[in-house]
């Protein structure tokens, strides 16, 4: 196993990246991708040529920069390969089409002429696709079908990705409702195209609850396939048995910091919610001048010109919301103190990340956006934040920085878990609520869905990643001595690209020792062969 010894220069080897990067989305016709086995069948043929020029390229005589992007492309068809073969959600999860055809309900209305035409025509497309749909599903997993049955009918209760209403609609049932009522005002010529398109929704969901009981099948890929997901696709250095062994030692780390902190804080008193959106308000803008000017006064991380100056510009995570019920997980943490969310999802977690993301120039990096990287980035600053003195005059928020840190371990149990048909949703649900303090039915099944349907590992990645970062954070210290600089260092990882963890590695210090593994490719159906998947 070694890097190719091909002819080909890394110039035509970006010319074959640039060429993959077009084809990996499907093309939509009105909106609508076509997923039918004729199509599908073209796409697999399609894949294996660009990988079949793979071994082409003189990658062994070109410098470890440009070995990494090598790796990163490879990584990037091997995912292609896995959901064309293995996931297949087009074939295995109807909720695909169900995600689909919320986000089009979220539309603002009224439309202008050129934005209504196609609008319309996605519209008058959905008979037909879900339609489809039922040919295309021939062998939905349990899992997959119960989520479904819920998001037809039932709201998240955690809004994910959804515009906010003061009372969420049930499902995607109720946000055509939703969008239906607003069309009535607005847009009435919409009405017919709207009505047809419930009718089939409604239809869906019928056909969805009379088929469940054949739709047996488990909803993960199986530990074979895992862990070779886990090498050739996430890039890790470690097997799905080292990944769960890693997570309950974190598991058991954050709750004995937990327990202990509780105990240092015992005379004090505890944090409360708010009692408004005002003072919501007041305390989002004063936590994220806090961590403006903690970054630039600790010399954490650069803060760029382009970054805008005000919280209400970049975002943030939780808006202020009333629910029947109280406040769901997130916002029992965010609303006690916005600092660990904020961190992580805002600044300089997701937004500001995503911000100098999109400034990275790189033919190849700037189009790879791999969550170990982003999620363990994310997550890697809530700890780091207690470490580097952020929280010495918020004692109790440190408490929910371990909480945070509690549910990313248990659900990277549960990822690996559920990927290997080890626990079903309902028991990892069960099994995160054990474990995490203010954690909800709600937030369990949404997180829970995220994680069984994305790509396999996305829920693992929060923590490993975070492990990963701190591990390459330990080498470049002692490469560098006292002359190592955590700005730099946080620099790099904001300007270079958002590729796996361990190509970031041995990108910037030459440690080789977790890339020498990465070279030792299976082919993904060879492998399914030797193991029998």
């Amino acid at each position: 196993a070694g890097p190719p010894q091909g002819a080909a220069g890394y110039d035509a080897f970006v010319a074959l990246f640039d060429q993959f990067n077009s084809w990996k989305t499907p093309k939509a016709v009105d909106g609508i991708v076509d997923y039918s086995p004729a199509t599908v069948a073209r796409r697999r043929a399609e894949l294996a040529s660009f990988q079949a020029r793979l071994p082409d390229f003189a990658v062994a005589r070109w410098d470890r920069h440009q070995q990494v992007d090598y790796l990163a492309v490879r990584a990037q068809m091997d995912l292609q390969d896995f959901t064309l073969n293995i996931t297949k959600p087009w074939a295995r999860d109807p909720g695909m089409y169900i995600d689909d055809l919320q986000r089009l309900a979220y539309v603002d209305l009224p439309l202008d002429a050129k934005a209504r035409a196609p609008f319309q025509a996605r519209l008058k497309s959905i008979p037909a696709y879900l339609a489809q749909a039922r040919i295309n599903l021939d062998s939905v997993a349990a899992d997959y079908a119960d989520l479904a049955i819920h998001s037809l009918s039932n709201g998240d209760g955690v809004g994910h990705g959804m515009p906010y209403r003061s009372v969420e609609p049930a499902g995607l049932i109720g946000w055509f409702a939703d969008l239906r009522a607003r069309a009535a005002t607005q847009q009435p010529d919409l009405l017919p195209d709207i009505d047809a398109a419930q009718a089939a929704i409604a239809g869906f969901r019928d056909w969805l609850v009379t088929s469940r009981p054949g739709m047996t099948t488990a909803a993960g890929v199986g530990k074979p396939a895992y862990d070779w997901f886990l090498h050739h696709v996430r890039l890790m250095p470690y097997t799905s048995d080292e990944i769960v062994t890693l997570a309950e030692r974190e598991l058991e780390r954050h709750w004995a910091n937990y327990a202990t902190e509780r105990h240092r804080n015992r005379n004090l008193p505890e944090l409360e919610l708010p009692k408004s959106a005002e003072e919501y308000e007041a305390q989002l803008a004063g936590t994220d001048a806090k961590i403006r000017k903690w970054l630039k006064d600790e010399e954490i991380i650069t803060i760029p010109d382009y970054i805008p100056a005000s919280y209400q510009e970049v975002g943030f995570n939780a808006p202020w919301v009333v629910r029947p019920n109280g406040p769901m997980f997130w916002e029992q943490v965010q609303f006690r103190d916005v600092s660990p969310d904020h961190l992580h999802a805002t600044f300089p977690g997701h937004r500001f990340d995503g911000m100098t993301g999109r400034r990275v120039t790189h033919p190849i990096r700037r189009h790879i956006n791999d969550s170990g990287r982003t999620e363990g980035w994310g997550f890697y600053l809530e700890e780091s934040a207690v470490q580097l003195g952020l929280f010495d005059d918020r004692p109790r928020t440190r408490e929910l920085i371990y909480i945070f840190g509690l549910f990313r371990a248990a659900r990277t149990i549960g990822d690996v878990k559920m990927q290997r048909n080890e626990m079903t949703v309902g028991q990892a649900m069960e099994f995160w609520k054990e474990w995490t303090p203010y954690l909800d039915d709600n937030v369990a099944r949404v997180d829970a869905g995220i994680y069984i349907r994305r790509p396999p590992g996305y829920g693992m990645t929060y923590t490993i990643g975070s492990i990963q970062l701190q591990k390459m954070l330990v080498d470049r210290r002692r490469q560098l001595g006292e002359k190592f600089s955590i700005k730099d260092f946080h620099d790099y990882l904001m300007n270079t690209g958002r590729l796996p963890v361990s190509l970031l590695h041995y990108d910037l210090t030459g440690n080789d020792e977790e890339v020498r593994r990465l070279w030792t490719h299976v082919p993904l159906a060879k492998a399914m062969q030797t193991t029998g998947g």
